[in-house]
């Protein structure tokens, strides 16, 4: 009779978590889809405030978190994962107002790649070179003219989500089951309240809030659930990495749905990333670690 093989439940749990990180991603093309009604209405800004507010209502209600829950350096660094979460956003919003999607996007990637090369080891070192390759092939950065206060805001952006990377897997570790995230979005929520909160709030209609339900249903809560339980199960280096899938998906969906028809640079950048993808999830699974009860 033997014993478990860790190795193969390694594999289990990175495959696992990459499900889950693929998953997330998923929801976020469709997300943005239903925003676009939104945007035309509140601006970036506003719309990111009100899926935020909704979606620190909804974990609220449904997780209930207490004080108890937390140690003190724990909710320290929920409060930070707040404030990241609510910057990705904001300033992501921010640079696509003055700079080609292509290349906010390639420059907010930035992020989660720079933290797959950083906590890379050995030859998973690769892997995030070759995404970042299918990433600037499939973001054409270089296709439109740069902003540099478009620029600074894609930096700010991709800062805040490499600090949401490492701060997600550290305060998963250290709360037990999505107490952490029902702090964490209301933190986000209040920090965009400051930001947009006071000239948006006398635009929304019946109609607009209850759009917000649905998106904030889409995008926040399920992939930053999905993304908060798969980095207990994913390296950084390998979550990071899985990360450049996004843009790759995004472009099979608007080839399915739109009949968006990619060039041949956008097939090699796809090839890239899942390349990348599936090298980050045999590599990059951890041991799930048990939180405290």
């Amino acid at each position: 009779m033997t014993g478990p093989n860790p190795s193969r439940a390694l594999l289990t749990s990175s495959s696992i978590g990459a499900s889950m990180a693929v998953g997330s991603m998923l929801c976020v093309p469709v997300g943005l889809a239903v925003a676009v009604s939104l945007i035309d209405d509140l601006g970036p800004a506003g719309t990111t405030w009100l899926r935020l507010a909704w979606g620190a209502l909804i974990l609220i209600v449904l997780v209930r978190p207490r004080p108890s829950d937390f140690s003190p350096s724990a909710f320290r660094a929920t409060v930070l994962l707040g404030a990241a979460t609510s910057g990705t956003a904001l300033f992501f919003m921010a640079a696509i107002d003055r700079l080609p999607l292509g290349s906010a996007s390639a420059l907010e990637f930035l992020g989660p790649l720079g933290i797959a090369i950083w906590r890379g080891s050995g030859g998973g070192k690769i892997w995030p070179i070759i995404a970042a390759a299918g990433v600037v092939c499939l973001t054409e950065p270089w296709s439109g003219e740069a902003d540099a206060v478009g620029v600074a805001f894609a930096l700010a952006a991709a800062a805040c989500w490499a600090a949401y990377i490492v701060l997600t897997q550290h305060v998963g570790d250290e709360v037990a089951g999505l107490k952490s995230l029902a702090v964490t979005m209301p933190v986000a929520a209040l920090v965009a309240t400051v930001v947009a909160g006071p000239v948006t709030i006398g635009r929304l209609s019946p109609q607009l809030i209850l759009i917000g339900l649905g998106l904030a249903i889409l995008l926040p809560v399920v992939p930053f659930t999905l993304e908060f339980l798969a980095l207990r199960r994913l390296t950084t280096a390998a979550f990071g990495t899985l990360m450049s899938l996004q843009p790759a998906i995004a472009l099979v969906i608007g080839f399915i749905l739109l009949s968006q028809e990619p060039d041949a640079l956008a097939i090699v950048g796809i090839a890239c990333v899942v390349v990348a993808g599936i090298g980050a999830e045999r590599t990059g699974g951890r041991e799930v670690v048990a939180t405290p009860a």
